[in-house]
């Protein structure tokens, strides 16, 4: 069915615009309506101040319950795009002013759409209208991928693993890390990625980056030549750029929905692989088991090492954490290095992870991290393992997840309705991926370059989509933006995605 929204009494006029509510559609009557409000919003035709109709009469003329105006409402109030004031009814946040693109025009130019101003994605607006302001551009980034919410990190827990750490300060651990420590990660990889390996395989790291640097040292060259390393295409750009910084060659390999394509795989060119077969990032798949089986047949055979980049694998949505590749490796003669950071799960200031290898591996890489040295404090690691101990980081990634979880659906309710746009699905981790449909792939690469520079200038730290293919050229590459869910407080978020929403339009 589709209503339109009428006047609403003098000095609160909402101009007439088209609502449709679909009884039929999956989604609940307040979602869809809630989402035509805020093309409403994002289109001024509802413009900041500007009141709303009044909940009993708007739910009459759209034939529906006032409790699904009502959940629009507060769903949109949570968003930042309405403000309820007693006495003043509710209205569009005057503060989306601020946020408009374009808002340095005079209002009067607002609702005149110049001839260079076609909603074409391949057109952007003088970029002096996005920076035309009195304050600088906020430079928090709240939709920065790759960051954590930490607020939540400061608990009993916490402090009393500090303050025990604070007492053993003065003592040295080990280059390959405290043994307490160590037993704690296998502990905590038994439990929660259901990889049983004996502490010794463990190696203390100062996340997977520097696990990356060290594995690559020990391998040295191969073959007579320097290594080659393939990466799966799209992927994290960090651990490619960490072994192209080591001389290593890079090597894309396709990876599509589920992970990296094991059918493609090729013969006799590559030394070592980097997948990432939990969460693969950016596009979320999780690698099936079939596929699982058949890359460690290819290593084994091949002689490739693989590095399986256990990335978000924890911060899952739905049901437990997959188990790692590691688990299916043999603990002796496998091929599998296994790469993990406390990063993400506690604090990136930690600065801590861990290397899990094979027996056979071990003593490539164990002579260089002694000669090298250990890279984290003794103090860090101590807080660490006690936190670890107490069984608290369990408790603490459930919450994390609960607050991901909602913040994947504020993603999703926020956008909807977006022209042009799909949010990915996504079962976990830490970040969203907005994919742009509708056009053409030029046209596609063309909004993404357009939306990316807005949302620099505005200072939200999306990132385009297509730098995470190797192959930036290839017809695979899907255009769109990754936006972090953990760069900023509940309030920064809403409001982020609110300046997001604002862009896409």
């Amino acid at each position: 069915m589709t209503r339109r929204v009428g006047e609403t009494p003098a000095g609160g006029a909402v101009s007439s615009i088209p609502v449709h509510l679909d009884r039929d559609a999956d989604a609940p009557l307040p979602v869809q309506l809630a989402a035509a409000l805020r093309e409403a919003i994002d289109a001024a035709t509802l413009r900041p101040g500007e009141g709303v109709p009044a909940t009993r009469a708007f739910a009459r003329r759209l034939g529906v319950a006032r409790g699904v105006v009502v959940a629009a409402y507060e769903q949109l109030v949570a968003e930042g795009y309405l403000t309820a004031t007693h006495g003043q009814g509710t209205r569009v946040n005057p503060a989306l002013e601020a946020v408009q693109v374009g808002s340095a025009e005079p209002r009067d130019r607002v609702s005149r759409r110049d001839p260079v101003e076609t909603p074409e994605p391949t057109v952007l607006r003088d970029p002096a209208l996005l920076t035309d302001r009195s304050d600088p551009a906020p430079t928090t980034r709240p939709l920065a991928p790759g960051r954590p919410i930490t607020d939540a990190v400061d608990s009993a827990a916490w402090r009393s693993a500090w303050r025990a750490a604070a007492a053993r300060a003065h003592l040295t651990a080990p280059e390959l890390g405290h043994p307490r420590l160590r037993t704690e990660i296998a502990d905590h990889l038994r439990r929660m990625r259901g990889t049983a390996r004996p502490a010794h395989d463990v190696l203390v790291t100062a996340g997977t980056r520097d696990g990356l640097g060290l594995l690559l040292t020990a391998l040295g060259t191969t073959r007579g030549h320097g290594l080659v390393v393939g990466v799966e295409d799209p992927g994290l750009p960090s651990l490619r750029a960490v072994a192209a910084r080591y001389g290593a060659r890079i090597v894309a390999l396709p990876a599509d929905a589920e992970g990296l394509d094991t059918t493609r795989l090729p013969e006799g060119v590559l030394d070592v692989v980097i997948v990432t077969p939990s969460h693969q990032y950016p596009l979320g798949g999780s690698l099936p088991l079939t596929r699982r089986r058949e890359l460690l047949a290819w290593a084994s055979r091949a002689g490739v090492l693989v590095v399986e980049d256990d990335f978000d694998s924890e911060l899952r949505y739905t049901g437990s954490p997959l188990p790692t590749l590691a688990a299916l490796d043999d603990p002796v003669s496998g091929v599998v290095v296994l790469l993990g950071t406390f990063s993400r799960t506690i604090a990136p200031g930690l600065s801590a992870g861990y290397l899990l290898a094979p027996e056979g591996l071990r003593s490539r890489i164990e002579p260089i991290r002694r000669e090298l040295g250990g890279p984290v404090s003794t103090i860090v690691q101590e807080a660490l393992a006690q936190y670890l101990a107490s069984g608290e980081l369990r408790r603490h990634t459930s919450r994390m997840l609960r607050r991901y979880a909602a913040r994947r659906d504020q993603v999703s309710d926020r956008l909807a309705g977006a022209a042009g746009v799909r949010v990915r699905p996504m079962d976990g981790g830490l970040h969203a991926v907005i994919e742009f449909t509708g056009a053409d792939r030029g046209a596609q690469r063309a909004r993404e370059a357009a939306v990316v520079a807005r949302a620099d200038a505005a200072g939200l730290g999306a990132e385009a989509l297509s730098r995470y293919w190797q192959q930036r050229e290839s017809d695979a590459g899907i255009a769109g933006l990754v936006i972090g869910m953990g760069g900023a407080d509940d309030a920064e978020f809403g409001t982020a995605l609110t300046e997001l929403r604002a862009l896409l339009a």
